[in-house]
């Protein structure tokens, strides 16, 4: 069971104390494996009989993929790019983690909103008000912090993919080369992970060692978080899976509903007035009352 805490104020509305669910997260810097180990850690978790589901960061239906088209122009600020960060989560929070934490899952996140906290800080936000934005977020049940040096990042870095711009902090760090770049902005992000760790209780998880050895130490202290969740039989697995798809059904509903509600409500040029008139002044024959095509016939007639 996930017991229902908030950073800040949390969400408007929801009283619910408690929720069948785990919620755990992996943090940690670029290139340090956390999607590997989501991936590794969801197929274990599954073949174990637990229900699980996954997402991260730019992975919303709302703001995911406008996020990532602006990230390509690098045409957003930094204000605008944090507070689309934050309508990212409010997104995923609402339609796939309380669905999945409601419905019995374990929840794994590749980033929370620790890693919003640390790009922004690193960045020039004011640490309060950060924090602040991202008040409704439910506090997990474990941060899982795959802490990994400098020397080991590069390599990984290189064979994967290569320098990127926002991984190197070049939106902010001019004048420097892509090696440089990212050397300084991976250590100044470390740097708030670590400081991180220390206030929110993180789980330091040595990633300097091989995936192998790190997945191991992930499943020996998960094991210990989900051993009062008993496994659920198939049945019971099927029916969760479409709890958690009703869910979300039902909010992009409510969602489709609202919008269109807004739509009609605020139709620019509408002269509802006008709507009026056509219904008490109809002009075509099916809607005219009986007497006034009676009185068109006896013209007719006498004619």
């Amino acid at each position: 069971m996930t017991q229902v805490n908030f950073y800040g104020y949390g969400i408007p509305g929801f009283t619910k104390k408690r929720l069948p669910g785990k919620l755990l997260v992996l943090e940690g810097t670029d290139g340090v494996g956390r999607s590997t180990q989501i991936a590794l850690l969801r197929e274990w978790l599954e073949s174990k009989g637990y229900a699980t589901s996954a997402t991260g960061l730019k992975r919303g239906d709302l703001a995911g993929k406008a996020i990532q088209r602006a990230m390509q122009g690098h045409t957003l600020g930094d204000t605008t790019l944090n507070l689309s960060y934050a309508t990212d989560f409010a997104d995923r929070l609402e339609r796939d983690i309380l669905p999945s934490l409601r419905a019995g899952f374990v929840v794994l996140l590749d980033r929370y909103i620790y890693s919003i906290f640390a790009r922004a800080q690193v960045r020039g936000a004011d640490p309060a008000w950060i924090r602040s934005v991202l008040g409704f977020a439910l506090i997990p049940d474990a941060v899982f912090y795959l802490q990994a040096d400098i020397t080991h990042l590069i390599p990984r870095v290189l064979n994967a993919r290569g320098f990127s711009y926002w991984e190197s902090g070049v939106d902010f760090l001019k004048g420097r080369d892509y090696y440089d770049s990212y050397i300084e902005y991976q250590t100044r992000l470390i740097a708030q992970f670590d400081a991180m760790a220390d206030e929110f209780d993180f789980m330091r998880i040595d990633a300097n060692k091989g995936i192998h050895d790190v997945f191991l130490t992930l499943k020996k202290e998960i094991n210990s978080l989900i051993k009062e969740m008993k496994p659920p039989k198939r049945k019971e697995v099927e029916k969760r899976l479409a709890k958690v798809e009703r869910a979300k059904e039902e909010v992009k509903t409510k969602s489709k509903q609202d919008g269109k509600g807004i739509a009609e409500d605020q139709a620019p040029g509408e002269d509802k007035s006008k709507k009026v008139v056509k219904k008490e002044n109809p002009t075509n024959d099916k809607e005219r009352p009986p007497q006034a095509k009676g009185d068109e016939s006896e013209k007719k007639g006498a004619a």
